[in-house]
């Protein structure tokens, strides 16, 4: 599986996941210590508000502030689609993944960018799907596409402190187990009664 489609099928089953969430859960926990689900979700929609402008060779300076705050308004699950949907146009657009993007650490490759998106919502999916009791499964080829790529990256996340560290896990943990870990997710993890 190329990168753009992995990334395509992590946005589906992300706002897949966010189309389960029931009234009473926004307040749940999640993995992600101190979020709650619609900390977690306004997060993941803040960036894939941030890929749009960022895709298109805008900078930081030039989006501001504008996706600071709440994305998510009386109809979180509308916005994730919109917000998921504009991503998906903004990185399949043809060319797009050949540019140059302008993050906080530098003008960074697209396809760089992309990976990284990849995993946002693929882990953040994960934590999603546990939070509410969802199926946490992720799609098995895109895990192996952001597995790949992250095992290049999980000793300069760690060391500028993006991502917990890993989780011991047994040998026999299969790929997305291990990709969790890799990003300080406990596999085993289940809402506190």
């Amino acid at each position: 599986m190329d990168l753009l489609e992995a990334y395509r099928r992590s946005l589906a089953e992300f706002v897949d996941r966010v189309d389960q969430v029931e009234p009473g859960q926004w307040s749940d926990p999640t993995p992600c210590s101190g979020w709650d689900v619609r900390t977690l979700v306004n997060h993941v929609v803040s960036e894939d508000r941030w890929s749009v402008p960022l895709l298109a060779g805008r900078t930081i300076d030039e989006v501001g502030d504008r996706f600071d705050g709440d994305l998510l308004g009386t109809d979180p699950a509308t916005a994730a689609r919109e917000a998921t949907a504009q991503a998906e146009i903004a990185a399949t657009h043809p060319g797009t993944i050949d540019r140059t993007v302008h993050l906080s650490s530098g003008a960074t490759p697209a396809a760089e960018y992309i990976q990284q998106l990849l995993a946002e919502h693929l882990v953040h999916g994960w934590d999603l799907a546990v939070a509410i009791g969802a199926e946490p499964r992720l799609e098995p080829d895109a895990v192996n596409v952001c597995a790949r790529w992250f095992a290049g990256q999980a000793d300069t996340y760690r060391s500028n402190n993006l991502v917990h560290d890993a989780v011991r896990l047994s040998a026999d943990a299969d790929e997305q187990d291990r990709l969790l870990a890799a990003f300080g997710r406990d596999p085993d993890w289940v809402p506190a009664d």
